[in-house]
């Protein structure tokens, strides 16, 4: 028998399966889809076993056999081999890399090289013979100096010594020890043969007699008995129970937030969307659903129930939500309805975690997995339904190799299991919403409150006329007076800070404009080092203007400021107001979101102040104000989607405020109130913005009118970087249709990473044959021979963003 194993080595010539014969100990045993050590080179490697088959075309002779088996069960379906083929087929990446992404990063494989002494009797180096001190294995790493090292190559190619690479997995299996208390006579005996001034052992007896036949962790047992180690270890030695270790889970803390009761009774939009859904599920259909919500008209509860009636059936789901900060409300919520059934797998746990909630799932232990991105591919193989919560959201796109976007593999995994998939938004992505329209997706609309209750009253403050009374705050009069009301009434606030693109374009304080690229509908970015205005689409360049070029004001200046500013103005504003910061400062530490989430609903603050972890998700009875502090930021980035993220957090953001019995009041501060994404997002009217977006789109032949994929070069020397990014683009124009447009190469949005040049090209197109396999030769060229040089090339299908 012979297995096609691909190898743990992310290299362009070993980017495909290696034939490895299997030994006769294996026959019975090996599977598709499990790991394997195989000798590769001088050294081990581990290896996953993609196919078996009869024989060879190589000359079996020459073939070398597997190593050991690392896995008796597979750790990768037979659909999810199938998925990482395609993947890293779609994404441009190593095959390797995409089944790695499938797993926890606690099953990667460490390397660790020893030196093993065939021959001790042939050493003579009294240095070397220090380094083993009569040992017949050491790790290399031991040895510190060139001088041993040379000494032990020495030796190596003499066969004295033999250097081995030992394949460990990153994170072992958790075990504690466990008790089996012996049967009832035995325990007895013990006592009957035990000597009376034995008290402490006599005690321990008679308590066990409690539990005979049974097993207790001992921590429990010492605890609940108030009996020291020792005196365990003498009745064990006595034979009234025995110890081993058992396997144990890392549980996480799943915190419980103050949440809501639920709703008896669905509203007729969402028991209409529900139904369609469940339709779908049981005539096994795989239909992607676009449902469409206002901020609290019960998407969640349309979730919950469609996941019911699927593990009614014995079948399996899975819930994605964009990012960490979102995941304890909604998993409070899953395990509220689903109790132990709910595995949860997201960046907050430590690899131990992960690696724990992944055995869990593939042993069928649970039936729903609530996490970021990477859970789309937890290892069910009965899934019923795939939901991704705000799909609008961009991160649900992962930003390294392979560059994957969530939704696609969901609808791809879905094709396989032949299931519904739920894209659940109040903002849905320009793309989703167009295919829905075009009906490739099924719209699905809930343009009510689940509770009937009034959307927020929206009120944008234009931040020029406050400029023009003198007023230099970061809070106008307004939402400063609105603030002071609601801490009088002991209601919860909630500031966000819109701090995307900070200090990035330069705005005119008196009459809004931000200077706009005259060839792009983008504008353009601040450079502080060369005081500089650049478009990173079309390459244009000019000078920062003196004055505003519309109303010639000298109030033009770069714009942007930060979580502690702000919260240094609250607290001198209002002293008495009890803040919590949630931002990237505040989050570091691990179970930090539950922390501050648990502490915000149990009323122990006055104010959450926060950046766009705060924007989505939260859902607390006693919010009745938000207040957006500066609306701009990233209506002025230099990004297509720029006016669709403003309108997306916006709206959301507004959201938060009044969804329960207590109605709610929405703050906007803006210097470009009349820009329509923010005239719009005021009511939550999303068709209206949607179509003077696609307009917009059409003009300058942006997604979803086009596909795009962004090619990114980088290199220490501006010379080569502009070199190589010159000869990728000669090649893409020579290879591709005449229709499809290639813009660049020009500089990236930031310039210089790391002291390495960035250059970049963007294809847009409509449709290209041959863009896949015209990528593949490039890449080819790339990892042949332009890496030597010291370039990077990255090629992002469909990037969230172009910077």
């Amino acid at each position: 028998m012979i297995a096609e194993v691909i190898v743990d080595v992310a290299a362009y010539p070993i980017d495909r399966p290696f034939d490895y014969v299997v030994p006769e100990r294996f026959v019975q045993v090996i599977h598709k889809g499990v790991r394997v050590k195989v000798p590769f080179g001088p050294r081990k490697v581990l290896g996953y076993v993609t196919s078996l088959k009869e024989e060879s075309e190589l000359d079996e002779k020459k073939l070398k056999p597997i190593d050991e088996l690392v896995d008796l069960k597979p750790v990768i379906s037979e659909e999810l081999l199938q998925l990482s083929r395609w993947l890293s087929t779609q994404t441009l990446s190593y095959e390797i890399d995409a089944l790695q992404v499938m797993l926890p990063a606690a099953m990667r494989a460490t390397y660790e090289k020893y030196v093993i002494i065939e021959r001790p009797e042939e050493i003579e180096h009294e240095q070397v013979l220090q380094f083993f001190t009569g040992r017949k294995r050491v790790p290399l790493k031991e040895a510190n100096s060139s001088s041993l090292l040379n000494l032990l190559k020495q030796y190596e190619t003499q066969g004295i010594v033999t250097i081995d690479t030992k394949v460990g997995q990153q994170t072992a299996i958790k075990k504690e020890p466990v008790i089996h208390i012996a049967d009832r006579h035995v325990l007895d005996q013990l006592l009957a043969s035990i000597h009376p001034n034995a008290k402490k052992q006599i005690e321990l007896l008679e308590w066990m007699k409690g539990y005979t036949g049974q097993t207790i962790p001992r921590k429990q047992l010492l605890e609940q008995s108030s009996i020291s180690p020792a005196v365990l270890k003498a009745v064990l030695e006595k034979e009234g129970g025995r110890e081993e270790l058992t396997e144990v889970y890392r549980e996480p803390d799943a915190p419980s937030l103050q949440d809501t009761a639920i709703p008896v009774e669905l509203t007729t939009e969402q028991r209409v969307a529900l139904e369609k859904i469940i339709a779908s599920a049981e005539e096994h259909r795989p239909e992607t659903f676009l449902l469409h919500g206002v901020t609290g008209s019960g998407k969640t509860e349309v979730y919950l129930r469609a996941i019911k009636h699927v593990l009614a059936q014995g079948k399996e789901a899975i819930v994605l939500v964009p990012e960490i900060s979102l995941t304890p409300q909604m998993t409070s919520r899953f395990k509220e309805r689903f109790g132990s059934q709910v595995a949860v797998l997201h960046s907050g746990l430590s690899s131990g975690e992960k690696y724990d909630e992944w055995r869990k799932i593939s042993r069928g232990e649970v039936k729903v997995v609530v996490g970021a991105r990477s859970a789309i591919f937890a290892p069910f193989e009965n899934i019923g339904i795939i939901i991704l919560d705000e799909e609008h959201e961009a991160t649900y796109k992962q930003e390294d190799t392979p560059r994957y976007h969530a939704r696609d593999v969901a609808i791809k995994r879905a094709e396989f299991y032949r299931c519904p998939v739920i894209l659940g938004s109040a903002t849905p992505s320009l793309e989703s919403y167009a295919r829905a329209t075009k009906n490739v997706y099924t719209l699905l609309t809930l343009t009510h409150r689940a509770k009937e209750q009034q959307l927020p009253s929206v009120t944008v403050v234009d931040m020029r006329e406050e400029l023009k009374t003198g007023n230099r705050s970061m809070f106008s009069v307004e939402l400063a007076d609105a603030i002071r009301v609601r801490l009088q009434k002991r209601e919860q606030i909630v500031l966000f800070l819109n701090k995307r693109g900070f200090s990035s374009f330069v705005l005119c304080r008196d009459c809004g404009t931000a200077v706009q690229c005259p060839n792009c509908d983008i504008s353009l970015t601040y450079h502080r080092a060369n005081e500089r205005l650049k478009c990173h689409y079309c390459g244009h360049e000019e000078r920062v203007p003196v004055a505003c070029p519309e109303c010639e004001s000298e109030h033009i200046r770069f714009f942007g400021t930060g979580t502690q500013k702000v919260q240094e103005e609250v607290s001198k504003l209002f002293p008495e107001a009890r803040v919590l910061r949630m931002d990237v400062d505040t989050t570091r530490q691990k179970g930090s979101h539950e922390r501050l989430l648990k502490e915000f609903s149990e009323g122990k603050a006055d104010i959450l102040l926060g950046t766009q972890m705060i924007a989505k998700g939260l859902d607390f009875p006693n919010i009745t104000l938000v207040g957006v502090l500066a609306a701009d930021t990233t209506l002025h980035l230099a990004d297509f989607r720029a006016a669709e993220k403003t309108f997306q957090l916006m709206t959301q953001v507004s959201g938060r405020a009044g969804r329960h019995e207590l109605p709610g009041e929405v703050y906007i501060q803006t210097y470009t109130p009349e820009h329509y994404a923010i005239e719009l997002s005021k009511e939550q009217r999303y068709e209206p913005f949607y179509q003077l977006e696609m307009m917009q789109r059409k003009r300058f032949g942006y997604p979803p009118f086009y596909f795009v994929t962004l090619i990114q070069f980088t290199h220490e020397d501006l010379l080569k970087v502009a070199d190589y990014a010159a000869k990728g683009v000669q090649f893409l124009r020579e290879n591709l249709s005449p229709e499809t447009i290639i813009i660049g190469p020009t500089a990236a949005a930031i310039g210089r990473m790391n002291n390495r040049y960035r250059y970049q090209c963007l294809i847009k197109y409509k449709n290209e044959p041959k863009l896949i396999s015209t990528l593949q030769q490039l890449i080819k060229y790339y990892r042949t021979d332009w890496i030597k040089s010291g370039l990077l090339m990255t090629v992002d299908v469909e990037p969230a963003s172009i910077y």
